[in-house]
């Protein structure tokens, strides 16, 4: 998969190795500007991925065949043959630190951080944005699609509508990460472990003479799992046939599971299933809610009293449907000179928000009382003071003082690869899941509201804001 990027990586990496830099020491940082959905927060995801692509990261004979057929404008080879062998004989080396995943993460801070050599550190960047910045965002959408399902689980319905093969394959673990709990995708059962969960459709109760005729089958064939899809002609109708089964159902010893209800209005027609199931002693047979339900749409059923144990969700969840995409970057923030030596490297803008920070930098996250309060974003380099102020880096009036003493803290950024050796234990992906509920309580509700969230505050320590300042002013004075 090595030559799943662009072409100007390796481009790039090739004139890094004509000029005799491809050698010299780096450091890059993958972070995002904007946090997805107009939301609070975002939620670490993907580094799973990341390890084995960076585990498997090498040139092997028939992509070097391939790129030896690549040529420049002049018809001439795009590639020497000595850049051919030197990636041939490359060895991935560098040293890698990340947020793990299931983690709350906020803009500007360092996802994950790369240091070694520049053209290898160059060569990654577009796998781990696309790995990282996909499953970030639909781990993210699913654990706001959960937060507002509240007590009713979310089993994730999309990969009819997945952007692929790879995407739906993807999304259905972060799905699962960010707090669904279960799958359709039944390759992702087998491979990942999720578990999984399904009905029937529309076209099993159109395949019979009748709705009726469709249920009894179904419930025969599927006994110990039946749950009946019973909006295909008239929902009413639907509910009064399924009840018909349940009880067919009860009287063998069985039980019917749910009926699902996937068109109209559902919350009307949640309150008529759960009178009419009720009614009939069926008491524990769970109505399912789907048909393009979002978060938003889970607050007005709430507010409408709409009955649902269950819910079904496909389309807005794993396209993350009203943001196409993370927007998560990759900048080159330090490199080190010919005498050894660090030079933090900062890229202008007419835009304040797209100016980088520089440095080697890490993500300290401070708690009060159980509950995160600010996170801020040092240089190594630099250090911490004991009692530390952090800058707004898109406004340098807003500064907080931060007091340690009653206050407990951790850098977020943790060893995955040194020098090109795996060093961290990956975590079960229940456990990842399991992280992401724990840490979202830690989290202020405000913050976590759908509509005009509490801005969470992330700074740059103030050496670090002033650092930034003097390298943006050198350059502009170069400049002009």
């Amino acid at each position: 998969m090595t030559l799943l990027t662009d072409l100007y990586q390796i481009t790039m990496a090739y004139s890094y190795w004509k000029t005799g830099m491809a050698e010299r020491e780096a450091v890059f940082h993958l972070f995002f500007r904007k946090k997805p959905f107009d939301g609070g927060y975002a939620i670490a995801c993907g580094l799973d991925l990341a390890i084995d692509y960076i585990q498997n990261f090498g040139f092997d004979d028939s992509d070097l065949d391939y790129l030896k057929t690549l040529n420049g404008n002049d018809g001439k080879p795009l590639f020497d043959l000595g850049f051919i062998e030197y990636l041939k004989n490359l060895e991935f080396s560098c040293t890698i630190d990340a947020v793990p995943e299931g983690t709350p993460v906020f803009e500007n801070e360092p996802m994950l951080r790369v240091q070694g050599p520049l053209l290898q550190a160059q060569l990654i960047e577009t796998p781990l944005l696309n790995i990282i910045n996909f499953q970030t965002l639909v781990a993210t959408k699913s654990a706001r699609v959960c937060q507002a399902a509240g007590k009713a689980p979310v089993m994730e319905f999309g990969l009819r509508r997945a952007q692929g093969f790879d995407g739906g394959m993807a999304a259905s673990r972060a799905a699962f990460i960010g707090g669904c709990a279960t799958t359709s995708n039944v390759l992702a059962g087998k491979l990942m472990g999720i578990p999984v969960s399904g009905t029937h459709a529309h076209s099993w109760v159109m395949s019979f003479d009748s709705e009726s005729e469709a249920f009894e089958k179904y419930a025969a064939a599927m006994e110990n799992n039946c749950t009946l899809l019973v909006d295909t002609y008239d929902t009413r109708q639907g509910i009064a046939n399924a009840i018909a089964v349940g009880k067919a159902l009860k009287a063998r010893g069985k039980k019917l599971m749910g009926i699902r209800i996937d068109s109209g209005d559902l919350a009307y027609l949640s309150q008529l299933g759960r009178t009419m199931l009720d009614n009939a002693g069926l008491h524990d047979t769970k109505i399912i809610l789907s048909n393009d339900i979002d978060e938003y749409i889970l607050e007005s059923l709430h507010d409408q009293h709409a009955k649902m144990d269950l819910l079904g969700i496909g389309t807005k969840l794993v396209t993350a449907y009203d943001q196409p995409a993370l927007g998560g970057v990759y900048k080159l923030s330090a490199l080190k000179n010919k005498k050894g030596e660090w030079e933090s490297k900062i890229k202008l803008s007419e835009q304040t928000i797209k100016i980088n920070i520089p440095g080697i930098q890490q993500v300290r996250r401070f708690y009060h009382n159980g509950l995160m309060i600010t996170d801020m974003i040092y240089d190594i380099e630099l250090g911490v003071h004991d009692d530390p102020t952090i800058v707004d880096p898109n406004d340098p009036t807003k500064t907080k003082s931060i007091r340690t003493e009653h206050l407990f803290s951790e850098d977020l950024l943790v060893p995955i690869f040194e020098n090109g050796k795996k060093v961290y234990q990956s975590p079960e992906l229940a456990d990842i899941r399991e992280r992401v509920f724990k840490e979202l309580e830690k989290l202020h509700t405000g913050i976590k509201r759908f509509v005009n969230p509490h801005v969470y505050v992330v700074g740059l320590e103030q050496r670090l804001y002033e650092k930034r300042l003097r390298l943006i002013l050198e350059q502009r004075n170069l400049i002009s």
